[in-house]
């Protein structure tokens, strides 16, 4: 940083910050929102943002604390993720350290003379050590700039993760003047934003808000009806990549990590009933890549920032939609494809509401609200993201996610419900709406147990007319009259009532649609929906060398292998074949820190590599070199041949869409393939397929000139996250077929 303070101090704030994000952290371009935040912080604005995991959040505090001539203060609860990033930032050549109960006393007072001779850019802590008066009484005699509260749904009540010692920190900011406070979280609905501004005491804080959406977790949801066999089948899919699998109690984590590693699977137990050396030696070989699956009980806060998590799975059900976001949010932080399997059981439901009803009063009330709505997610029949993203308060409004069971396809067909639905209504409405499922449907099967006969209840007109219907499609039948608000269940007495909407399909005026059928999980491939950066086309064999020697230099420094580089920066250069430094920093995620400490170390693996196969650099900035089309063979009997084939005879997307029975984007992914395999297909009725205005595929064709034809994650992001990647795909092929002209 010294070298280049002179250059820095002569730009405006926001170049500046911009010159750091490439100079230090090896990125092109600021994420959705960070660029804002970042220009908020710098001016002095208190500020809360709101953003998603693997969203960005750290560097909207980092790169202002290069910039800040005073210290940053950053609050975390979470011990391990304070190693983490200090870690991380040492590696970007950032001097940051942090004060918690994990070191030593010799390491603490280190740190704090550190401290005291204004050496640090960064100091991290925990809400806890703040509030030490020899700790407070210290930092507030030096320059703090910025305080930093990161984890800060943690202070609302209204938060899945409340702690009361946060709502003290409103106090402590107010003892330094000159800092500017900044509120961060993953997980906050409306009215937890609100709670966080006012605790905070940021009433006139700037709110930013990012997108809840994470676009490349691939989200599943299915019954659970054999969950190791179930698990298994998963696993399999994922041979080699690093997860985590959430269970409910502890007997449960370690009985299943035991059938795991008998059926040939490398998984360790991560739970609080294990002492905190070995849940640290566990984490610590977890994220070091040692061991690939991390079985963990769902109440337990893991605190782990590892990038390359490929799967989440829920073997047991969580309490919230909050907690369900936060935990598959550890997936898939590095921006590639992950995947997150809800193995869901109303028996799982039934165990949660057990605890629910040891609370009382507003407590008990909230929590059963809280397991609605997780429910309403699990059992809607749309697109995962349409339930998930409007409990934080977003309109999801796109036709198809493509990453989702309901999007791809693996959702059972809805059908006429109606005359079943009539039954079990007008069997509530004869009993006075006074009892809860289970009498209605004895009712309905006809059945001799003594609550029946007790109030005559064989004796009304519906009992036994529901004998064609077994109990588990009856069991459907009453859960899509709850999700669709056709019936609902008293709180207190747990009856059922009639919605106004009920009334209505008794009296013929509307139907229902529903599945009565019990789901069943299908048999699934690992989903195909692939980010920009997993479709280039690198080399597997040097990907692999590369992590090799990434993992043996992580070893060597006793590091978790991804603050080396992550795997987008090992794919991009087994994709590019840099073998200058110059080359080298034109990678995604390389420094100038980086590069000099670890450059020739890899541009020897991969010049090494390159003159035994006789492959030449590719350079980033040349077009037409990056979009040189890759010919891949195609059978004449394969989809794509029989699309490109189709669209060649004059039908459009739409059409083949309609007639093959699958989405527009899945004949633009077909037709992408039918090109890349040489063959030619007519460029002017591609755009067809687009929704775009006039003005936006202006600005999408203006991107692709200036990022390129070959990913789709810079024009994406260049473009604010504005422009669908389902649209960019259809520009990025019509761009490739005239540029190939």
């Amino acid at each position: 940083m010294q070298n280049s303070e002179s250059t820095l101090a002569t730009m405006p704030d926001i170049q500046r910050a911009e010159h750091i994000l490439k100079e230090v952290f090896g990125f092109e371009e600021f994420r959705s929102l960070q660029k804002d935040i970042i220009q908020n912080v710098l001016q002095k604005r208190d500020t809360l943002a709101i953003m998603p995991t693997g969203g960005g959040k750290s560097l909207c505090y980092q790169i202002p604390a290069l910039l800040f001539d005073g210290l940053t203060i950053v609050v975390s609860p979470l011990i391990s993720l304070m190693k983490d990033q200090v870690d991380q930032l040492t590696a970007y050549g950032i001097s940051a350290s942090y004060l918690n109960s994990s070191l030593s006393p010799q390491e603490y007072e280190a740190t704090l003379d550190l401290i005291r001779r204004n050496k640090l850019d960064l100091l991290y802590l925990a809400p806890e050590t703040l509030l030490k008066g020899n700790v407070l009484n210290l930092l507030s005699g030096l320059n703090v700039e910025c305080v930093a509260i990161d984890e800060a749904h943690c202070i609302s009540e209204w938060g899945h993760d409340f702690r009361p010692e946060y709502r003290q920190l409103s106090e402590v900011t107010k003892r330094f003047d000159n800092a500017v406070s900044l509120g961060l979280t993953a997980t906050a609905t409306p009215r937890v934003q609100k709670d966080i501004a006012h605790s905070l005491g940021l009433a006139d804080a700037n709110t930013f808000v990012a997108s809840f959406n994470r676009k490349n977790l691939y989200l599943d949801v299915v019954s659970k009806s054999s969950p190791l066999q179930q698990t298994v089948n998963f696993l399999r899919l994922h041979e080699g990549d690093s997860g985590i699998i959430y269970c409910f109690s502890r007997k449960q984590v370690d009985q299943l990590t035991q059938d795991l590693n008998a059926n040939g699977f490398n998984a360790l137990p991560y739970h609080a009933g294990l002492s905190e050396g070995e849940r640290t030696q566990h984490q610590n070989a977890f994220i070091r890549d040692e061991v690939d699956i991390i079985v963990a009980t769902i109440a337990f806060g893991m605190g782990i920032d590892k990038p390359d998590v490929r799967f989440v799975v829920h073997h047991d059900m969580p309490q919230n939609i909050e907690s369900y976001y936060q935990q598959i949010g550890r997936a898939g932080r590095d921006g590639l494809q992950a995947d997150c399997l809800f193995l869901f059981s109303y028996g799982d439901a039934s165990k949660i509401r057990y605890f629910i009803d040891q609370k009382t009063g507003e407590e008990q009330r909230v929590a059963e609200q809280h397991l609605q709505k997780l429910i309403g997610y699990v059992e809607a029949h749309q697109c995962r993201r349409i339930k998930l993203l409007e409990y934080f308060g977003e309109h999801f409004n796109e036709q198809n996610c493509g990453m989702c069971d309901f999007c791809t396809g693996d959702m059972p067909e809805r059908e006429d419900i109606t005359i079943p639905v009539q039954k079990f209504l007008s069997t509530m409405v004869r009993t006075e709406q006074r009892f809860g499922y289970n009498h209605i449907l004895n009712i309905l099967l006809g059945s001799r147990r003594k609550e029946v006969l007790k109030f005559n209840h064989d004796r009304l007109s519906t009992y036994g007319i529901g004998k064609e219907f077994s109990r588990p499609e009856w069991k459907q039948v009453y859960r899509e009259l709850m999700k669709q608000d056709i019936i609902v269940r008293e709180f207190e007495h747990k009856s059922l009532k009639l919605t106004p909407k009920a009334m209505e399909i008794l009296k013929g005026d509307q139907e229902v649609f529903g599945v009565i059928e019990e789901p069943v999980q299908k048999e699934r491939s690992k989903s195909s929906a692939k980010t920009d950066i997993e479709s280039l086309d690198f080399n597997r064999e040097l990907f692999a060398l590369l992590k090799e020697k990434r993992m043996k230099l992580a070893q060597k420094q006793g590091i978790p292998p991804y603050i080396i580089f992550a795997d987008t920066t090992l794919i991009e250069l087994a994709y590019y074949y840099p073998q200058s430094k110059e080359g080298f920093l034109n990678i995604h995620g390389v420094g100038r820190a980086k590069a000099s400490k670890y450059g020739d170390d890899f541009i020897g693996v991969i010049k090494s590599y390159c003159e035994g196969k006789d492959l030449k650099e590719r350079s980033k900035s040349d077009i037409n070199q990056r979009t040189k089309p890759v010919k891949k063979t195609l059978s004449k009997n394969s989809r794509p041949f029989e699309v490109g084939k189709m669209f060649r005879e004059g039908k459009k997307v739409a059409e083949i869409a309609s007639e093959i029975g699958v989405k527009e984007g899945t004949v633009v992914g077909y037709l992408s393939k039918f090109v890349k395999a040489g063959h030619s297909i007519p460029s002017e009725n591609i755009l067809e397929a687009s929704g775009l205005r006039k003005v936006d595929m202006g600005k999408v064709h203006k991107a692709f000139e200036k990022h390129g034809y070959e990913l789709l994650r810079p024009v994406y992001d260049a473009l604010n996250e504005e422009i669908s990647y389902d649209e960019l795909r259809v520009v990025q092929l019509y761009l490739s077929v005239k540029n190939i002209a």
